[in-house]
């Protein structure tokens, strides 16, 4: 994943190129080179900045948190991800107590600890995130993935990116980037994103959504473990009965998979009362559809009683 390719962070408020975050990225992307730098505190010297580093670095995908998320969404002509950007900056500084002595969060390379923050310096980042937006183009677009966290106490931004952006995303989590979010939610979203660069297709995996749940409506035991090793080498698709008579159910069925499959599910689900219609490689089902023209696997017969036998089947065959 990323293989030769160049990873740009940019850190958010109060932070530095050593965030534990940029060494996380190098440790599960050990094939790309992943660059960060100390941004700036002034805006109009963090814009100028990473405009510059982008011209001289080439990135081949932009990931920016919080702050480093606004000025991400700004660095146009390059594929980007942003995390809970803050894109109302001036307010977030004034509602949060963020006026008067900071102390950098993560060690900066000139070796500065603490830095202020003034009414001055708050009106230059509202006048900053009024440039937000600006010319969006439709290729723009298609380039900018959005990941929110649905419990982050301190930017609320969703609606707002999602009037310019459809590829809005939320993931369970808060506003900092941990290492869990990292792993579970913006791995598989870089891997789906290399995957469009390289124009490259995977085997598409079809899941029927009752063969996910147990008789609690909670997920099946190992099956979250199932899912995030499939989705390293499938395109997993979700498979819904349509109903025709109780919408109520197509929207219970969107809310079982963003509880608990959440963002690598996002935009997957597909309602359909004839599974075996559909043209893939793989499907997984409670019953076995002799007439589907891929692998028809039973959840629950002999060769596969449970997850962990599905896993095994598929380590075995290692992505094929």
């Amino acid at each position: 994943m990323m293989v030769d390719k160049t990873i740009m962070y940019v850190h958010g408020f109060g932070s530095a190129a050593s965030t534990n975050t940029v060494k996380v990225l190098q440790t599960l992307l050990p094939k790309a080179r992943v660059i960060a730098e100390d941004i700036p505190v002034v805006p109009e010297e963090a814009m100028a900045m990473l405009r510059e580093m982008v011209e001289r670095e080439s990135p081949d995908l932009i990931i920016g948190t919080s702050m480093g998320g606004m000025y991400t969404e700004m660095l146009r002509g390059v594929d980007r991800i942003l995390v809970n950007p803050a894109f109302q900056m001036g307010d977030t500084m004034s509602e949060h107590g963020m006026v008067g002595k900071q102390v950098f969060q993560n060690p900066r390379k000139d070796g500065v600890q603490e830095f202020i923050v003034t009414k001055a310096l708050v009106k230059e980042y509202r006048e900053m995130t009024t440039h937000c937006f600006e010319d969006i183009t439709t290729d723009d677009m298609k380039q900018v993935w959005g990941l929110f966290g649905d419990a982050d106490p301190t930017v609320h931004t969703f609606p707002l990116f999602h009037e310019h952006y459809p590829q809005a995303i939320y993931f369970h989590g808060e506003h900092r980037l941990t290492e869990k979010v990292i792993h579970h939610y913006l791995i598989p979203l870089i891997r789906h994103i290399d995957d469009l660069q390289q124009g490259r297709e995977r085997p598409v995996m079809y899941i029927a959504l009752d063969a996910m749940k147990d008789s609690y409506n909670k997920p099946k035991s190992s099956l979250l473990k199932a899912y995030e090793f499939m989705s390293q080498f499938y395109d997993i698709n979700i498979v819904a009965p349509s109903p025709t008579n109780e919408p109520e159910e197509m929207t219970a069925a969107i809310e079982w998979v963003k509880e608990y499959i959440s963002a690598p599910a996002w935009n997957k689900v597909v309602f359909c009362n004839r599974p075996q219609m559909l043209l893939g490689d793989y499907i997984i089902a409670l019953e076995e559809y002799a007439d589907f023209m891929g692998t028809s696997i039973r959840l629950g017969s002999d060769e596969f009683k449970t997850w962990e036998e599905v896993i095994v089947f598929f380590e075995r065959i290692g992505g094929q």
